[in-house]
């Protein structure tokens, strides 16, 4: 069950200031089991902030035992500065986000070490010798646990705090208990369903040569009604406690290992903006792809890994769901006793199929939102940027463009996620108009 403390109010966080290295040194010395952790003298250990994220610090302090990752909430948004002020308590959030998917899947999140609401910081152990997906991606790797690793994360943190699993009295304490994050669900309506579609002041693109289709973007109301109603889901559908920002970048993996790190935009919302935002970095990673390449085609082996790992993370997924809906459905929906005998559960199973069918159909949807918002607004992936010829870029962006847009607009059309892969591998090679 989720706990229902609040985070501090504003008041009370008279203690929080910014700790540099000495202040995280003092700090972490007078914390027993986390020195202790450490071992050795506080004066050898060493302490390096790492953070290349867009929100918080993240020190890695490393001791003559072993090392702890230190997570810690700036009062703003790292990526633009006191400008955008932040309230801390999304540190809050993310620490009840990592001890309620620790409890539902053990061993994909970082075990939590100390947590401070005071000083919004979350010790947490140190993830080594893992590595940012997305980064493993961009240099062509592969990670032969991550379809299974995900697909359990996903299917058990989603079905076991939906109303499949749980009693709508403990679902309605959960969906209260970070009802308080609204400050983060902003950011996400914000960067992700409005600002890529006027001209907002925060956005870019690769100039000149996608300028018209940022133009076009900006002036396409078909565009403009279907993320609307993409951003009412998003904020009118909790269906169960999802990550909210699950994204390459927030996967640490080896080849026998997935963690899953930086839950703090956790709510009740809509299952396919999970599941949407994993198939969409895949789908960038594979359209990105050419454009890492040294010599022409030396990636195509890679590519059709991550075509096959787009397929596997929406069947396994399903698969997965499905079973435990099967036997852990202890939730108020769908009442046993209406599907009673062997017509009801015919009947029953039937009805998972068409549940799945629209949640894949979210899911498609959520996937175009999160390609066009990485391509035209706020916050990129390293996936396109570190791609050298700009117009190489535009190229692999242009693409992924396209195909978010036939996904937002035609979303019916994909009935299959194979269906998707089908349309990721013909735009592969397509070459986009720039003197239109």
């Amino acid at each position: 069950m989720i706990s229902q403390h609040r985070p501090l109010d504003p008041s009370r966080q008279e203690q929080y200031r910014i700790l540099r290295d000495t202040d995280l040194r003092d700090y972490l010395a007078k914390l027993p089991a986390v020195a202790t952790k450490l071992g050795g003298w506080p004066t050898d250990w060493s302490i390096s902030e790492v953070g290349d994220g867009n929100l918080n610090l993240v020190f890695i302090v490393k001791g003559a035992e072993r090392g702890i990752a230190v997570k810690q909430a700036l009062p703003y948004v790292r990526l633009v500065g006191e400008s955008w002020p932040l309230p801390l308590s999304r540190s809050h959030y993310e620490h009840l986000a990592l001890v309620h998917q620790a409890r539902l899947a053990p061993g994909l999140v970082p075990a939590v070490l100390h947590h401070n609401e005071a000083l919004a910081l979350i010790a947490m152990e140190l993830l080594e010798p893992h590595i940012i997906m997305r980064k493993g991606l961009v240099a062509g790797l592969r990670y032969p646990r991550f379809v299974d690793d995900i697909t359990t994360f996903l299917a058990r943190t989603l079905f076991f705090s939906s109303d499949l699993a749980v009693p709508a009295a403990r679902k309605k304490e959960g969906i209260a208990a970070f009802s308080g994050n609204h400050a983060l669900c902003k950011i996400t309506e914000d960067l992700i369903f409005t600002e890529p579609y006027f001209p907002a002041e925060q956005n870019r693109w690769t100039s000149p040569w996608l300028d018209a289709t940022a133009a076009s973007f900006r002036e396409d109301l078909d565009l403009h009604v279907a993320v609307s109603r993409l951003k009412l889901k998003f904020m009118a559908s909790p269906e169960a406690l999802i990550h909210g920002d699950l994204h390459t970048g927030s996967i640490m993996v080896t080849e026998t290992e997935t963690k899953v790190i930086d839950p703090e935009f956790a709510f009740y919302g809509p299952m396919g903006f999970d599941l949407g935002a994993i198939i969409a970095n895949l789908i960038m990673s594979y359209l990105a792809s050419p454009g890492h390449e040294r010599s022409a085609g030396e990636r195509r082996s890679f590519e059709a890994w991550v075509l096959d790992t787009i397929e596997a993370v929406w069947t396994e997924f399903s698969r997965k769901f499905v079973e435990l809906w099967r036997t852990e459905a202890h939730g108020d929906a769908y009442p046993a006793p209406l599907f009673a005998g062997e017509a009801g559960a015919a009947r029953l199973e039937a009805e998972r199929q068409a549940y799945l069918d629209r949640l894949f159909q979210d899911t498609v949807a959520f996937a175009a939102a999160k390609i066009i918002r990485r391509i035209l607004g706020l916050a990129h992936n390293i996936d396109f940027e570190l791609i050298e010829d700009p117009k190489l870029r535009a190229v692999c962006e242009a693409r992924s463009l396209h195909l978010a847009r036939m996904m937002m607009l035609d979303t019916p059309s994909f009935r299959t996620i194979g269906a998707v892969t089908q349309a990721v591998r013909e735009l592969r090679d397509w070459q986009p108009d720039f003197d239109r």
